[in-house]
């Protein structure tokens, strides 16, 4: 991952390296490298706060700062089979990609996959799922477009469980936390999901575009309040200098960040390890 990681956070790391010009890295210019690197105004200040009071600052100071944010542990898979995922966020933000990727990723693993296209709201959004359905080669279950996204994912759900399928992913419609039609849309889709299989879905995610930096925080918690959510997948992560706005992610959610999404081929998916992405942040600040 370290590599896919230098390379997807080219466009963040070249700004920190522009900022530098290898001066040694005070309290002053490291609150210049974080803010354009698109952390918050808040973030940093807390994390010039809890750095020890002298003004040069040292690279185990920072990591330890910063690596606090990252401590919200992933919640374990359960051996619930088949194990629902839940996948909401807006439009645009790569949600369809992304659940393409993740079932290619299962899929990998030796699991059986089956897709629920429950976002019937967006016209081609079914036929978009279905074609990335069979391209990977994994079932997949649909509707007509207008029709009760909830009961998809009752059918998907029964026959996984009917099947002996092991990962069942519902796609949702992609959706504002101010329309609220569909904000209850997505809470009858979870009742319903429950009745089907008891305590499905098992793990809501929300698919997070990397490109908006800390813009995506609000969308966020307006997603959590709606619907507690599990963790989220941060995408377009290559196409970004906002590469430090995924310590406002953790911060203000306090949610884990279970993958990254950088690139647009099926393995272009990676599970998110902190230590590396913090390794790989602040790297050119102290070579």
């Amino acid at each position: 991952m370290l590599d896919f990681l230098k390379t997807s956070l080219k466009k963040t790391l070249e700004n920190i390296t522009k900022v530098k010009t290898n001066q040694k890295i005070t309290k002053d210019l490291l609150e210049e490298i974080l803010l354009e690197s698109d952390v918050s105004y808040e973030i940093v200040e807390e994390i010039l706060y809890y750095l020890p009071p002298s003004q040069e600052v040292k690279k185990e100071d920072l990591k330890r700062v910063m690596g606090s944010y990252f401590l919200y542990e992933k919640p374990e898979i359960t051996d619930a089979k088949p194990f629902v995922e839940l996948i909401l966020g807006v439009n645009g933000a790569g949600k369809t990609t992304s659940i393409a990727k993740l079932a290619y990723l299962y899929k990998n693993q030796g699991q059986k996959v089956i897709l629920a296209a429950c976002d019937t709201f967006r016209a081609g959004a079914i036929e978009q799922l279905k074609l990335w359905a069979q391209k990977i080669g994994v079932d997949f279950v649909a509707s007509s477009q207008g029709h009760d996204p909830s009961a998809v994912a009752f059918d998907t759900i029964s026959k996984a469980c009917a099947k002996d399928f092991d990962r069942v992913i519902i796609d949702t419609a992609g959706r504002l936390q101010n329309q609220k039609n569909l904000s209850n849309e997505l809470e009858k889709i979870v009742r319903i999901s429950n009745k089907a299989m008891q305590n499905a879905p098992h793990r809501k995610i929300l698919i997070l575009d990397g490109t908006q930096g800390n813009a995506g925080i609000l969308q966020a918690k307006a997603f959590n309040e709606l619907i507690k959510l599990d963790g989220v997948i941060i995408t377009k992560l290559d196409g970004t200098a906002k590469g430090g706005a995924l310590l406002s992610v953790a911060r203000e959610l306090e949610l884990p960040i279970f993958y990254v999404g950088m690139g647009e081929k099926m393995q272009d998916l990676y599970e998110f390890d902190a230590q590396v992405y913090l390794d790989t942040l602040l790297e050119p600040l102290f070579q």
